[in-house]
C-alpha cells in the first residue's frame, strides 16, 4: 500500500482557517461538465450542500467562483478559475516530489512490469461506466487515466490531432437501419486506428416519473409543448436527438427548451427530477439513478478509437485487461440499460457501420 502527500489549502486572514475538502474536487468537476448538478453528483454530495459550499467562499474571497447560466450549464468565474489553476500548479509540483517517496514507502513493481509514467489520456463521450471506471476500478489495476468528458465529436478531434491517445464515443446500433454515421468517421483512418469495444447502452425519454404526459416519442414532447432540456451540440446524444428530429420530420423550433442545453446524462436526469424540464434525452441508467420514467428509443455502441501500434503498449493493454475482467462486468450489470459482453474486443473502424446487435 503507498502512503502519499495530499494538498491542503487553508484562508489566512484574522485567522487561518482550513479550506473545506469538498470545494476543490468541487470545481474540478464543474470545470470538467459546466454542470453543477452533474458536479453534485461526481462529488457525491447535495446540490445544497454545493451551492452553500460556493456562496460561503464567494463571501469569505469577496468574489463569484461560478457562473450560472439558465439553458448553458455552469462555468468558473475568473476567480473560480485563478484558484483551480493554483492548485493545478500545486499539484504539478507536488507529482514531481511524489515518485522518490512512492518507491521508498510504496511495494515494489512486479518483476517485469514498470508503472506508467503517467495516465493514458482519454478525451471522451459522458459514460457512467467510464467514470466508474477511472474513479475506482483503475487505480486498482496499476492503470492511471486521464480522463476528460466532452461531446463525441470534439472527443474524436483531440484524438486525430494527438491530443488524446483515446477517444471514447457512441454510434446507434439499432432503432432505424438509416443512421448516418459519418461524423464518427472524419478523424479515424482504417490503417491507422483500431477501436476496443467498451459497452453497449440504452439510450431515449427521461420523463418524471410514471410518465404522466404518455410521451412515446420526441414528437408527442412537441406536441404536448412540453418543457425539453437539451445536450450540447457536438456531443454523440444531440447528433441523436437531430437524426431522430429529422427523421421524424419534428421541427425543432416546435419544442419548448431545445436550445437549452447540459453537458451530461445526469446533469439531463437531474434537471428534469427537479422539475427544471418536463423531458429530457439520455441513458437509461441515468433515469433510473433519479428514478424517472424512461422510453427507450436507441441502443446504442460505444468504442474507444486508439492509434493500432498503441495496443500493444503497457498502459493500453493493461486498460484492455480491465476491460475484460468479472470487476468491469460488475459494474456494467449494476448501470440499468448496459451490457458489456465484449469489453475489450480490438476490433476495425468497420464496426461502426454494423446495424445489428452483437
Amino acid at each position: 500500500m503507498k502512503i502519499t502527500p495530499a494538498l491542503t489549502w487553508t484562508l489566512e486572514g484574522d485567522a487561518v482557517e482550513t479550506v473545506d475538502a469538498r470545494l476543490m474536487p468541487l470545481l474540478h468537476a464543474i470545470a470538467a461538465s459546466a454542470s453543477l448538478a452533474a458536479a453534485v453528483v461526481e462529488c457525491g454530495i447535495s446540490y445544497r450542500a454545493a451551492w452553500g459550499l460556493l456562496r460561503d467562499y464567494e463571501r469569505k474571497l469577496g468574489a463569484p467562483l461560478v457562473l450560472l447560466e439558465r439553458g448553458r450549464g455552469a462555468n468558473l468565474a475568473p476567480c473560480g478559475e485563478q484558484l483551480l489553476g493554483a492548485e493545478k500548479a500545486a499539484a504539478r509540483r507536488l507529482a514531481r516530489l511524489l515518485p522518490g517517496l512512492a518507491a521508498e514507502i510504496g511495494p515494489a513493481p512486479r518483476h517485469g512490469e514498470r508503472a506508467p509514467a503517467r495516465g493514458l489520456r482519454i478525451a471522451a463521450s459522458h459514460d457512467l461506466a467510464l467514470a466508474a471506471l477511472a474513479n475506482g476500478l483503475a487505480a486498482g489495476a496499476g492503470l492511471k487515466l486521464e480522463l476528460s468528458f466532452m461531446g463525441s465529436l470534439h472527443a474524436l478531434k483531440e484524438f486525430a490531432e494527438g491530443r488524446a491517445e483515446l477517444a471514447g464515443f457512441h454510434v446507434p446500433i439499432s432503432g432505424r437501419p438509416d443512421w448516418d454515421r459519418a461524423e464518427y468517421l472524419r478523424g479515424l483512418r482504417a490503417r491507422r486506428d483500431r477501436l476496443i469495444r467498451f459497452v453497449d447502452r440504452d439510450q431515449g425519454l427521461m420523463l418524471p416519473r410514471r410518465n404522466p404526459a404518455h410521451v412515446k416519442s420526441l414528437g408527442d414532447i412537441a406536441a404536448a409543448k412540453l418543457r425539453f432540456i437539451n445536450r450540447q451540440r457536438g456531443s454523440g446524444t444531440r447528433l441523436l436527438i437531430d437524426q431522430m428530429l429529422a427523421h421524424d420530420a419534428v421541427d425543432p423550433a416546435s419544442i419548448v427548451g431545445y436550445g437549452n442545453e447540459e453537458f451530461t446524462h445526469r446533469a439531463v436526469a437531474a434537471t428534469v427530477a427537479a422539475g427544471g424540464a418536463d423531458a429530457g434525452f439520455g441513458l437509461r441508467a441515468a433515469a433510473a439513478e433519479h428514478r424517472l420514467a424512461f422510453v427507450p428509443l436507441v441502443r446504442e455502441r460505444y468504442f474507444l478509437a486508439v492509434r493500432a501500434k498503441a495496443v500493444e503498449t503497457a498502459p493500453v493493454a493493461r486498460l484492455i485487461r480491465v476491460l475484460r475482467s468479472p470487476a468491469f462486468a460488475q459494474i456494467a450489470r449494476r448501470l440499468a440499460g448496459y451490457r458489456a459482453d465484449e469489453a475489450g474486443s480490438v476490433v476495425g473502424l468497420d464496426a461502426i457501420a454494423a446495424t445489428g446487435e452483437t
